[in-house]
């Protein structure tokens, strides 16, 4: 097995893994998943070919070309630069909702954001970091918590920041409009006080507050890249990322968390990911997915 979890393509590079207007073979699957890893850190093996394919085949066609064997010499070429970059949108999963895993926003609101809305209110600084916000409802639902205790909360020093590597997926996360079945998952009185309606075909839509955005920032980030900022923040979201990355990648991302939290900090995680590598020792789980950096980290500051 290679380091991305595929069989050797000298094994059988002409493999078709899955088919229907262009074959996708193994040695289009190998190059397209060392693609992905490389930019992004995301683990593909061959039981996502069929993923691949539905994902890739369309812009294959909408690109002109033939089939993934020119797919794969156009984004793996200087002149490609573009499309490895949709590439990556393509294949990168979106899925959210407001106030996903609720469980999470209720630990915030109970026991962390009294301490640091108290904090704010005497004159300190507060940062909570979305770190792979999708199309803003993660950021927005801790936004929405916020207010709910403290409606001037602008007027502090009180800003999330949210980050993900998709630019288009930023671009409807900074107009902030949903249809009606995004919105079931918030409260009524949430949908009254901070939604107004807005004008969309067919499906009703509808904008959230100006008043949210303010809270927050949106900025396009690479997790496996440099980060362009040094904390610290009181809390991290990162939920439902990591579990697409190796297990050293993994490690390394939990560790570099670690280096931004300040000692008391908190960490929210998808349902299916632990902690794991040297960062474990360094924070205590509290909850369900939930963590408390406890400090004393030998990589906090690298």
């Amino acid at each position: 097995m290679s380091a991305l979890g595929l069989k050797d393509i000298r094994q059988s590079p002409d493999e078709v893994l899955a088919s229907g207007e262009y074959p996708l073979t193994r040695r289009d699957l190998t190059e397209i998943a060392a693609m992905i890893y490389a930019d992004a850190g995301i683990y593909l093996n061959d039981t996502k070919a069929s993923l691949v394919y539905s994902r890739l085949s369309k812009h294959i066609r909408n690109l002109g070309l033939r089939g993934f064997r020119e797919y794969c010499a156009l984004v793996s070429s200087p002149a490609g630069a573009q499309a490895r970059r949709e590439m990556l949108s393509h294949l990168t999963t979106n899925f959210t909702r407001f106030f996903r895993e609720n469980h999470h926003f209720e630990h915030l609101k109970n026991e962390v954001l009294p301490g640091l809305i108290n904090r704010a209110r005497a004159g300190g600084r507060v940062r909570i970091w979305s770190a792979a916000c999708s199309d803003g409802q993660e950021p927005y639902s801790i936004g929405l918590t916020v207010l709910s205790m403290m409606p001037n909360i602008a007027d502090y020093d009180f800003r999330i920041l949210a980050t993900d590597i998709d630019p288009k997926i930023l671009a409807l996360a900074r107009a902030g409009v949903y249809d009606e079945t995004a919105l079931e998952t918030v409260s009524p009185a949430m949908r009254k006080q901070w939604f107004q309606d807005a004008d969309g075909a067919g499906r009703r839509k509808f904008r959230i507050d100006d008043k949210v955005k303010k809270l927050i920032t949106f900025n396009e980030l690479n997790l496996m890249a440099q980060w362009p900022f040094r904390g610290p923040f009181d809390v991290i979201f990162c939920r439902n990322v990591v579990i697409y990355f190796d297990e050293p990648t993994q490690m390394k991302i939990w560790s570099r968390f670690a280096g931004l939290l300040p000692e008391g900090g908190h960490l929210y995680i998808g349902h299916s990911e632990r902690v794991s590598g040297d960062a474990k020792h360094h924070f205590d789980n509290i909850g369900i997915t939930t963590y408390r950096y406890t400090g004393n980290n030998t990589t906090k500051g690298r």
